[in-house]
């Protein structure tokens, strides 16, 4: 079944609009009739199966037929601090940990990072990086929408973090896998945890001492080099694999 989301004001008693960008997408693209079932979530806790009733020119009326709680999600909430990468990297990174079930994503502007965005661009590319959430959110089957914040820097970052009650920051210059194994069976349902993922170039030492001293937990991830692109999801898929619902 297609997946959609709505906001919560959207949901009657036994019935939910769904308006906007949607409307064409099921109408025309999809060439959804009534009767058809559907999935919709409210981005929050609550999964609906639904058929639709009504195909108006502005709304989609759905009729409620069955409501899930939140199967599809962890039992953790796992938010990624990206730096800047460059190019469109950031859109797949968005588009795989969203797939993997990372709850947020701050992109974060660290001292070795290229690229470097103003205010007009920050809010271009933000829009650009949430659309992208959304639809990886849709095709995965998610019971919410992760969001991707603004941009911060590293110590904004790390006093975002300070929430968490666990932060790892794998680093290049860490050694011995089996404190990371160790560490990540030490995650417990209903954890916060924050991942630090570097740019291309890798964290400073004077960033990887900032993050220690702030209690970020300093990991490796085996003895190959990663790439940023593909250090945040092995390290989200061994955490997946951990904490998933039975």
């Amino acid at each position: 079944m297609y997946r959609f989301f709505v906001d919560k004001n959207r949901i009657l008693q036994d019935k939910i609009m769904i308006c906007g960008d949607d409307v064409n997408h099921i109408r025309n693209v999809l060439r959804m009739k009534i009767g058809e079932r559907l999935l919709i979530s409210d981005g929050e806790d609550r999964e609906y199966v639904c058929a639709i009733c009504e195909i108006g020119k502005d709304c989609v009326v759905a009729e409620i037929e069955d409501v899930n709680g939140p199967q599809r999600e962890l039992s953790i909430q796992v938010t990624l601090f990206q730096a800047l990468p460059k190019g469109d990297k950031m859109e797949t990174i968005i588009q795989k940990m969203v797939e993997l079930g990372v709850f947020q994503i701050v992109p974060v502007s660290t001292k070795r990072c290229v690229v470097k965005l103003d205010e007009k661009k920050a809010q271009a590319k933000g829009k650009r990086w949430n659309t992208i959430a959304l639809s990886a959110a849709k095709q995965s089957k998610r019971g919410i929408v992760p969001e991707v914040t603004k941009p911060v820097c590293f110590t904004q970052a790390l006093q975002w973090a300070e929430q968490m009650d666990m932060v790892l920051f794998p680093y290049e210059n860490a050694e011995g896998i089996a404190y990371t194994r160790e560490v990540l069976q030490k995650i417990r349902p209903e954890m916060k945890i924050g991942i630090f993922i570097g740019p291309e170039g890798g964290f400073t030492p004077e960033e990887a001492a900032e993050a220690n001293a702030a209690g970020a937990l300093e990991i490796t991830l085996g003895k190959r080099i990663l790439r940023t692109e593909t250090a945040g999801m092995a390290l989200m898929s061994a955490i997946m694999i951990l904490n998933e619902q039975e």
